[in-house]
């Protein structure tokens, strides 16, 4: 059996069909050849069980009572991610293509000999699984491409692409937009003094403080070295003040233990804060968030500066 006994494991199948002793044999014949399987008599009964149950694979005859197998088929499709084979004793009236264009993974011609449906249900749960294979993979992919190894915060690159987003929508709706830009204080010392390895487990953790700070719709991404940035939509300026506040209370509190030196060690971040002006470019947005973190660095670091400007 080796790979073909792989989809076999805990694939889920429903069969429909009116008749009831086709649809009883074939229960009986799937069941025995190591699926999971249920029936329906109509397609109307099947809707409503694939509305409350997982399965993998639904095989239907053409010819129901009420809705046809075509129709349920369509339905299926564009409700859920369920393959479906088609069989039909009608040769004449419906057509590979006819039911292919449905959606239909597959289409068998009655009487159904086992045998064959068995090698093209094993077939339809092969691609079933290399597709979702191959789309786990895209998305791990699309995952790994915007977000930072280190921190599993989202990346410099993805943080331009989601700034930009969320201006369009600022300028579309009229609604308030924050920044915050973060900057770990004396963070060469730390590194100097107790090793990169530990100073990486500092911006791990600082990652994991940042994103505990923020609401579901607040982003935060790792903008390069040991500077982190916030996006804040539907925020304005003294908002964000309080959320830079928060975050910069939490990571004072923070104690960190280098293997290096049992002592724990606490760090400090300086931070800007602005706040988004109508027609304004990207590039002069984020300029004046880093003009206000350097405040906050030569006013004595670990402080929330802000910098606005006069609305349009």
């Amino acid at each position: 059996m080796g790979e073909e006994s792989h989809p076999l494991l805990d694939a889920h199948i429903l069969i429909v069909d009116d008749d009831a002793a086709i649809r009883e044999s074939m229960d009986e014949f799937i069941g025995m050849a190591g699926f999971r399987s249920s029936t329906a008599a109509s397609a109307e009964d099947a809707l409503d069980i694939l509305d409350h149950d997982y399965f993998d694979v639904v095989i239907t005859d053409i010819m129901l009572p009420g809705m046809d197998g075509l129709e349920l088929t369509d339905r299926i499709k564009k409700k859920h991610e369920i393959d479906v084979i088609v069989m039909t004793g009608y040769s004449g009236d419906y057509s590979y293509e006819e039911a292919i264009s449905k959606g239909a993974s597959d289409f068998v011609f009655k009487p159904v000999r086992f045998e064959e449906l068995l090698l093209r249900l094993k077939r339809v749960l092969k691609e079933r699984r290399l597709t979702q294979e191959r789309t786990q993979m895209l998305e791990k992919l699309k995952r790994l491409s915007i977000t930072d190894g280190l921190t599993k915060l989202y990346n410099s690159r993805y943080f331009y692409n989601q700034l930009k987003i969320e201006i369009d929508r600022t300028e579309r709706y009229q609604r308030p937009l924050s920044l915050l830009l973060l900057d770990i204080d004396k963070f060469k010392d730390y590194n100097d003094t107790y090793g990169h390895l530990e100073g990486d487990q500092v911006l791990i953790r600082l990652g994991q403080v940042i994103r505990s700070c923020l609401r579901k719709m607040d982003s935060a991404y790792r903008y390069g070295g040991e500077e982190f940035t916030v996006i804040l939509p539907e925020t304005e300026g003294d908002e964000a003040a309080t959320v830079a506040e928060r975050i910069r209370t939490a990571v004072e509190m923070e104690r960190f233990t280098p293997v290096k030196d049992g002592d724990p060690v606490s760090i400090t971040i300086s931070i800007g804060v602005t706040e988004y002006n109508r027609k304004e470019e990207v590039a002069l947005f984020v300029q004046r968030a880093d003009k206000a973190m350097y405040q906050s660095k030569q006013a004595g670091r670990n402080r929330v500066s802000c910098l606005f400007t006069s609305k349009s």
